[in-house]
């Protein structure tokens, strides 16, 4: 099969196309034909060596969508020839970028008829983590207030989605050029997350009960700032492991609680996503996909995915070229 690879860390241009054996399932395992696979800003800490995968080479890519061509002789949940979608991969896994991959059953779930395998791809990693932090991590209950930080992004457009979905007042930042595009996703208030005054805008939007916020080591003095008492924030992304906070006197003044949220913990993928599934099949969670690449375009999609501005998520199909 074909597979994308890195032999060593490093940037971009370590990321190449290998014809190589294709996997064989364990007796817990599906072997999926892969139709596509997401692009994360984590996929780019595993190529680099900031996060260390299994032994290189390696493939990276930690969700995908496909069809499944064997089950191992343990599994029960799901057959031959069903669409599945599945995340958790890409770190002491082999990854996702490559024509087939193998899955712990407990890593994936059953698509819906109708969601493409590029929809399933694409919520993936994210939906799980905004799951994680809205839902277990902060208990976001309905008619609550919620501010998602840079909802333009893979986890953010996902998350105004799930928190729309739940009852929840939504107020999210982004560039002025998604503003309508996040209206259209269920978000009550949308800012300029440069505007001077953007502390003002969200206190007088609602001061939020529960924040969402992926740079903590900028943010966590304005979430402070902004959040109403006994406010839960949820803290994902790679933060600065340098990063200090000046105002402890604040957040305990209004009693906040700070959760430091992982996808990778997550104790059950395949529980979160039948639940992700069942928002697709039921309209109310639609990702959107900004660009796609072909296998030999992976290279650029690390590239773009750090680099580039754009709503949603990047995706990669094996059998097809960039579009």
């Amino acid at each position: 099969m074909r597979a994308v690879r890195f032999h060593e860390y490093g940037g971009p241009d370590v990321l190449r196309v290998d014809d190589i054996e294709g996997p064989t399932p364990g007796p817990e395992e599906v072997l999926l034909e892969v139709e596509a696979a997401a692009v994360n800003p984590v996929d780019t800490y595993f190529r680099t060596g900031d996060y260390e995968p299994g032994e290189l080479p390696w493939i990276p890519g930690s969700d995908c969508a496909g069809t499944v061509a064997a089950t191992g002789e343990r599994v029960s949940t799901i057959t031959e020839g069903d669409r599945a979608f599945a995340t958790g991969l890409g770190n002491w896994l082999q990854g996702t970028c490559a024509e087939y991959v193998t899955v712990p059953e407990s890593h994936l779930a059953q698509l819906p008829e109708g969601v493409s395998a590029e929809a399933g791809a694409a919520v993936a990693l994210v939906g799980v983590t905004a799951w994680q932090t809205l839902v277990d991590a902060c208990a976001l209950e309905p008619a609550e207030r919620v501010l998602i930080h840079g909802g333009s992004g893979g986890v953010g457009h996902v998350a105004v989605q799930l928190a729309a979905a739940n009852g929840a007042q939504v107020t999210t930042t982004a560039s002025p050029a998604y503003h309508n595009r996040l209206a259209d996703l269920g978000a009550d208030n949308v800012f300029d997350y440069s505007r001077d005054d953007l502390a003002d805008a969200v206190v007088d939007a609602g001061a939020p009960d529960v924040i969402l916020d992926h740079r903590l080591d900028d943010y966590l003095a304005f979430d402070a700032e902004v959040a109403a008492q006994g406010a839960r924030i949820a803290a994902i992304g790679n933060t600065d492991l340098a990063a200090t906070f000046e105002n402890v006197p604040r957040c305990r003044a209004k009693a906040l609680s700070v959760h430091h949220v992982s996808m990778f913990n997550t104790p059950e993928f395949g529980a979160v996503l039948d639940r992700l599934a069942t928002l697709m099949a039921d309209d109310e969670l639609t990702p959107v996909i900004a660009r796609r690449y072909d296998l030999a375009e992976v290279s650029a999609a690390h590239d773009d995915v750090l680099n580039d501005s754009f709503l949603g998520k990047l995706i990669v199909t094996p059998s097809s070229g960039r579009r």
